[in-house]
């Protein structure tokens, strides 16, 4: 039997009011017959040196709990090795978790990395950060600069001047001017208020809001928005809800597997998978194919699977 290293974000969402959420993913992947080992947040406060510490240990999984930021670090750290990436959705919008069909309930997430199997997908990077679900620059990460500001600030007051600050940067923010180069031609000059490059492209049905189909595509989609204000992003939401989202004249689709953003600013702020980092442009975006090994459940359908393994398996049991 090989260990299975448990990392647990506690700040997040999901986890608020549950002080034994590691022990409890521990003893159900015990239960189920793999030795799971906590990197207690006690004996290291840091996340990351957390993570470090599990990749160091040998640990043939590392199980994740927290949001698609935490996962994000995570997947930095075990992109392109031979440990699996276990997923125990914990935040706020649970990205990948939902495109890869993990349950969002914690027991039942548990229950999926104890019995689920092994598959690879792709890693996106920029600038050498990795990101799975998407790069924002532009206004939505602007807005995402006053979501940390305020995260963990609870009451009604708390809400409003995190509403108040989001409207004025709505109202204040100035467009970008960027050129972007996606292998295929000359540059292209672009003026912009918002623009994401996803890892693999964003599905189009209904009710499908920021959904993938596929993460094994191994291309970049670059969405860049013409205009972006409140009520557009309140039309484009109603549109990605009936499955027209890509009939919006005022969103560009690209594709490819390499694109570079350049910018005349010292520095721009991204937000990758929800966490926000300033990076000096130019911003050189690429695809890794199926460099990241993950747990999904077993009757999880994700086309073009080269590698299929019970968890279980590879964790040695």
């Amino acid at each position: 039997m090989r260990r299975i290293a448990v990392v647990i974000n506690a700040r997040s969402g999901g986890l608020l009011g549950r002080e034994r959420a590691a022990e409890e993913v521990a003893e159900r992947l015990e239960a189920a017959g793999l030795d799971a080992v906590i990197i207690h947040e006690a004996e290291e406060p840091d996340l990351l040196a957390r993570l470090d510490r599990a990749v160091a240990a040998g640990a043939d999984a590392v199980i994740v709990g927290g949001g698609d930021g935490s996962i994000a670090a995570a997947a930095q750290r075990l992109a392109g090795t031979e440990t699996a990436l276990g997923i125990l959705p914990c935040g706020t919008m649970n990205m990948l978790a939902k495109d890869l069909r993990i349950p969002l309930d914690i027991d039942a997430a548990a229950e999926t990395l104890a019995h689920g199997v092994v598959r690879t997908i792709d890693v996106a990077e920029v600038n050498g950060h990795v990101f799975l679900c998407n790069s924002v620059i532009g206004l939505p990460a602007a807005l995402g600069r006053h979501r940390e500001r305020h995260r963990g600030a609870g009451g009604i007051g708390a809400r409003l001047r995190l509403a108040a600050a989001a409207l004025r940067t709505f109202w204040r923010y100035r467009p970008l001017s960027l050129e972007i180069d996606l292998g295929q031609g000359p540059p292209r000059r672009v003026r912009t208020r918002a623009l994401a490059v996803g890892n693999n492209a964003y599905a189009e049905g209904f009710g499908q809001l920021f959904t993938r189909a596929r993460l094994d595509r191994g291309e970049l989609v670059l969405y860049l928005a013409h205009r972006f204000g409140p009520w557009w992003a309140l039309r484009m939401l109603l549109a990605m809800w009936l499955g027209a989202w890509r009939r919006q004249r005022d969103l560009d689709e690209r594709r490819a597997t390499r694109l570079t953003i350049a910018s005349r600013r010292p520095a721009l702020r991204v937000m990758n998978d929800g966490e926000g980092l300033t990076l000096a442009p130019p911003l050189r975006y690429a695809i890794r194919p199926l460099a990241l090994k993950v747990i999904v459940p077993a009757e999880a359908v994700i086309e073009h699977v080269p590698e299929t393994a019970p968890a279980a398996a590879a964790a040695g049991s």
